[in-house]
């Protein structure tokens, strides 16, 4: 089994930590050096760079809830694409797609680049 396989097959269990807002468990999918990118946000490198990224997104957020589509592998990288749907703390919820690719080293993720448009949920 590839490293890839590996992710793919952990994917749901990636995007439930994601939805649990549990940073720790996000974090060890990822290697120690990994390069993080949200959207349209400057790229951050190391886990504890992501960890205050990741904590300040989920703090601005009430949930979310991730559905998976697509799944496409090409050697060490990783495509995913769905929807995302994320509540205000108001509330309210929107729904946007996502596109995420993942570069594999060994068993975990060493660049993680999340394609999004997130202005509508803080419209």
């Amino acid at each position: 089994m590839t490293g890839g396989n590996l992710i793919a097959n952990r994917l749901d269990s990636l995007f439930a930590a994601i939805d649990a807002k549990d940073t720790d468990t996000f974090l060890s999918f990822l290697t120690d050096d990994a390069v993080f990118r949200f959207g349209s946000a400057p790229s951050v490198t190391g886990q504890d760079a992501i960890r205050e990224g990741v904590d300040g997104f989920f703090s601005s957020i009430a949930g979310s809830r991730h559905s998976i589509g697509n799944v496409i592998e090409s050697g060490a990288t990783l495509v995913s694409e769905g929807e995302v749907t994320y509540r205000r703390h108001d509330g309210s919820e929107i729904t946007l797609p996502f596109t995420n690719v993942f570069e594999i080293s060994g068993d975990l993720v060493s660049h993680y680049k999340i394609y999004i448009d997130i202005a509508p949920l803080y419209a």
